[in-house]
């Protein structure tokens, strides 16, 4: 590893984010803590990624650590879409998103002792039609289920019907790294 970081804790679950981790090269451990998810009805889908993600980190005290935090946002026309309740909400989901253009945001919080500090990473996707069928097949061979917007780019939504994106593909899975990376090394 170029830098030497102090030890990590990623608050998350994901197991994307703590591939992505491990293939940065950063020695990590995970700690969860349950905090509530929502948000503010006026904030931008950025806003709401960045906020969440501070929501995440002012449950943890770290002193030697750095605490990373970080929540992703699909929005659709302005419409956020989080993970699906249910396969009905997961079909409904995945048909708004067929054929269109959507952002993903990712707000990530690094924190240690008393110091925050916040960013979000933005991609676009553009997706290719598909049919209803194809979307069940989809939900019922990949159970999107803990995913926001109802899929992932790394499995066979993003291989088959994820057209091109612009911008970080991390970031559509759920951590920036580039950009972590760049921003790790300013905050240590």
């Amino acid at each position: 590893m170029p830098a030497n970081f102090p030890p990590i804790i990623l608050a998350s679950k994901s197991p994307r984010r703590q591939e992505l981790l491990t293939l940065m090269g950063l020695n990590f451990k995970v700690e969860l803590k349950d905090i509530d998810e929502s948000y503010p009805s006026d904030l931008s889908p950025a806003e709401i990624a960045v906020y969440i993600s501070e929501q995440k980190a002012k449950a943890f005290t770290a002193d030697g650590e750095i605490v990373i935090t970080a929540d992703t946002i699909v929005a659709l026309n302005g419409e956020i879409l989080g993970k699906p309740e249910d396969r009905a909400h997961a079909q409904e989901m995945l048909a708004k998103l067929s054929g269109s253009k959507h952002e993903v945001f990712t707000g990530v919080t690094l924190v240690k002792g008393d110091k925050m500090h916040s960013f979000y990473d933005r991609t676009e996707v553009y997706c290719k039609s598909v049919t209803a069928d194809e979307i069940d097949f989809y939900i019922d061979n990949y159970k999107p289920f803990d995913k926001a917007g109802s899929y992932g780019v790394q499995d066979w939504w993003g291989i088959v019907v994820v057209k091109r994106i612009e911008g970080s593909y991390t970031n559509v899975m759920g951590l920036p790294t580039e950009k972590l990376y760049n921003e790790l090394l300013k905050f240590i």
